[in-house]
This record gives structure tokens, C-alpha cells and sequence, in this order.
């Protein structure tokens, strides 16, 4: 994929600054090169982003700084949980210039209630066991 180089110093219109490390369009392009079975068709259907719109951005035609961060979070989860491939989310949100913004309660809290009623009965003692210790750590400081 190739897009209209610009002078030193010069952005397209709907071009948003580089960052440091990828931008979104050099960060989805390598990620879909490394599923040869995928397409960035595939990525907009699986994470419910526009396929027009998913191929803008990787064109560089639409800017990316004003993605909603439950997008970017939505592509995460089919690049890395679904297709397997190494992003994080910090990764992502780094390539439009954010920060990852913190989970909400309600996501921290479903996280834990996932994760703990996929281990073994032993395992979730050892996990009630360790978070009634901390209660009682945090309560004493």
C-alpha cells in the first residue's frame, strides 16, 4: 500500500501527526500482513468497524485521533484475542497519540469474574485467599 508522500514537515488533510513508533495505517497493515488467511475487510467485520471507514484510516484519507477508545479497544480484542496476533492495547492507542484510558469498574470487575470462574475450584480459594489478604493490607494503611 503506498499513499502520496508529502515534504518534510507537510500533513495531508486528513492526516494526523506521526507518533512515535507506527501510526494506525502502518500498525493494522503490518498486524493484517501477519494473518495471510485475513483481510482488513475481515478485521472491519469482526470488530464492527466500517469497512470504508477501517479502509480510510488505513489509507491515511481519515483522520484517527478522534476514534472512540471502545473502537480501538474493539480491535484489540479481534487482532489479539481472536486472530491471535501480539498488540496490545497500549500499542494501538500509542499509534493515534493516546494513552490507554483505564477500564471502568464494571470492565475491571467482569475481567475478574471471567477470569476466576475459569479456574479450578483450588485456584479460586487461592484467589479469595489472596484478595481477603489485601482487603486487610489496604484497610491498615
Amino acid at each position: 500500500m503506498t499513499s502520496h508522500q508529502h515534504g518534510p514537515g507537510e500533513q495531508g488533510p486528513a492526516e494526523d501527526p506521526a507518533h512515535e513508533g507506527e501510526d494506525l495505517a502502518a500498525l493494522l497493515q503490518r498486524l493484517v500482513e501477519e494473518k495471510p488467511d485475513k483481510t482488513p475487510k475481515d478485521l472491519a467485520v469482526e470488530s464492527g468497524v466500517p469497512y470504508a471507514t477501517l479502509n480510510a484510516w488505513m489509507r491515511r484519507t481519515r483522520g484517527t485521533s478522534k476514534i472512540k477508545s471502545e473502537t480501538l479497544r474493539d480491535l484489540v480484542r479481534v487482532l489479539r484475542d481472536a486472530w491471535g496476533l501480539s498488540v496490545t492495547p497500549a500499542e494501538v492507542f500509542a499509534s493515534v497519540g493516546r494513552a490507554v484510558p483505564g477500564g471502568s469498574d464494571k470492565a475491571r470487575e467482569s475481567r475478574l469474574l471471567r477470569v476466576y470462574r475459569e479456574l479450578p475450584v483450588d485456584k479460586q480459594r487461592d484467589v479469595l485467599r489472596y484478595a481477603d489478604a489485601l482487603l486487610t493490607v489496604s484497610r491498615a494503611s
